[in-house]
């Protein structure tokens, strides 16, 4: 028996990458905004509650990192959020859009502009929060406490959801389809990263299954009897991994085997594979899928085998669709913290992965930058950023995010202008896509 350890990765790009951006950071200058947002005294009011709430949002942060839950099972972590919320004089509902975990609070109902920030709260297996959804959580829910104490004197409406299982799950999107964002006009959020950036795109992703169906043999006395599926899936990885090369550099596949069969004197009836596919635009990511799918049923041609294909068992991923707009306010506000958020382009785009939140970025407005948490080469989820969430630099985050969502809030509902120019801009990049059927 040998055993050998495997050769460690060399850093020299990832030094060189790093090294250049810093030089990019430094040199570049933050979104500025031509809309001025809420006046002075709306916003000392909107800090000053922020500031008597963060306390609690950073105790919250440290207790969901400290009690980690997967998606759909986020039971004690959104009712943590709750109970927050209702120190704080708001009632929230749990169980809302068929999900025991979504959660839903708002302020009073009156006609007017209604803006929600959104909330996440799952972990990862294993690895914890080590995609910092617990500041995530409580960066929204500061950001819904500060705009909350002037919404209703601004003739607006601003709702803290909680959206469950972003990692896979496609909690967002389950809840869109139920009706939970129909009287919502637009979205903000954020993201721990390990750079400032108002803008970053976020790659769509869906899920391939291909699944061979051959004919059992005993491979020794009887081969030629078999159909043998394993080849099939074999054929198919070798297919996906010569399409690479051709692939815009913004798309990404990467998959693994999930049956070759179970003992090797038996041709494999059966062989299956699981991919993400991910892109950077809708239309790209589905010519991508049609090329997954001519490459499962060529290898199953070519190896005598059947091909079954299961497309997204969870909700598919839409790319993140940017809003200028909210983003030049988010970096006017988050400068009183003492960041400097980059605009789009200066960290590399390649250093990105997936959300459920850009299926809401095609209905509505959305935001959703990047706070930075760790250094700058500490990837999302490893072990080295969950440690990063939980610290005290992912401390300073929860209060500087939950600042910057809450102003931002406020921004909205008070600028008549911003408002348009937010909606026109969505409007000008195609509007409101009909998301469930798009990949149909």
């Amino acid at each position: 028996m040998t055993h050998a350890d495997p050769v460690p990765p060399d850093d020299s790009y990832l030094r060189s990458l790093v090294a250049a951006t810093a030089d990019a950071v430094a040199a570049a200058e933050p979104l500025s905004s031509p809309h001025t947002g809420a006046d002075a005294a709306t916003r000392a009011e909107v800090t000053a509650a922020v500031e008597r709430s963060s306390p609690d949002l950073v105790a919250l942060s440290q207790d969901l990192h400290a009690h980690p839950e997967e998606g759909f099972a986020e039971h004690r972590s959104v009712r943590a959020l709750a109970d927050l919320l209702n120190r704080h004089g708001h009632e929230a509902t749990v169980g809302v859009g068929g999900l025991d975990t979504a959660l839903r609070v708002s302020t009073k109902e009156q006609d007017g502009p209604h803006i929600a920030v959104l909330a996440e709260y799952d972990a990862l297996p294993g690895l914890g929060h080590a995609c910092g959804h617990n500041i995530i959580c409580t960066t929204a829910a500061g950001g819904f406490l500060g705009a909350a104490t002037v919404a209703e004197r601004l003739g607006g409406r601003v709702s803290l959801i909680g959206t469950p299982a972003e990692e896979g799950g496609g909690g967002k999107e389950i809840l869109a389809r139920a009706g939970v964002f129909d009287d919502v006009d637009a979205v903000i959020m954020l993201h721990p990263f390990s750079h400032d950036i108002a803008l970053h795109p976020f790659l769509g992703r869906r899920q391939l299954e291909m699944i061979f169906h051959g004919v059992g043999a005993h491979a020794s006395a009887q081969p030629f009897m078999g159909r043998n599926a394993l080849d099939a899936a074999v054929a198919a990885y070798q297919g996906v991994s010569a399409l690479r090369q051709q692939l815009p550099q913004s798309d990404r596949v990467h998959g693994v085997f999930t049956d070759g069969g179970a003992r090797p004197n038996v041709i494999p009836a059966r062989a299956a594979l699981l991919f993400y596919l991910r892109s950077q635009n809708p239309e790209t990511l589905r010519d991508l899928a049609a090329r997954m799918t001519a490459i499962a049923e060529g290898a199953a041609a070519m190896t005598g085998c059947g091909v079954e294909l299961v497309w997204d068992a969870q909700p598919a991923y839409l790319p993140i669709r940017f809003n200028t707009a909210l983003a030049g306010r988010w970096s006017v506000n988050q400068a009183l913290t003492g960041r400097k958020p980059l605009p789009p382009g200066i960290v590399p785009e390649s250093l990105t992965g997936s959300t459920d939140l850009g299926n809401l970025s095609y209905r509505m407005p959305a935001l959703h930058p990047m706070l930075a948490v760790s250094g700058p080469t500490v990837a999302l989820h490893t072990k080295e950023f969950a440690a990063a969430a939980g610290s005290s630099t992912g401390d300073t985050a929860v209060r500087d995010g939950a600042l910057g969502l809450a102003l931002t809030a406020a921004d909205y509902l008070a600028d008549a202008e911003l408002r348009k120019a937010v909606h026109d801009e969505f409007e000008a990049a195609g509007g409101a896509l009909d998301v469930p059927s798009f990949f149909a």
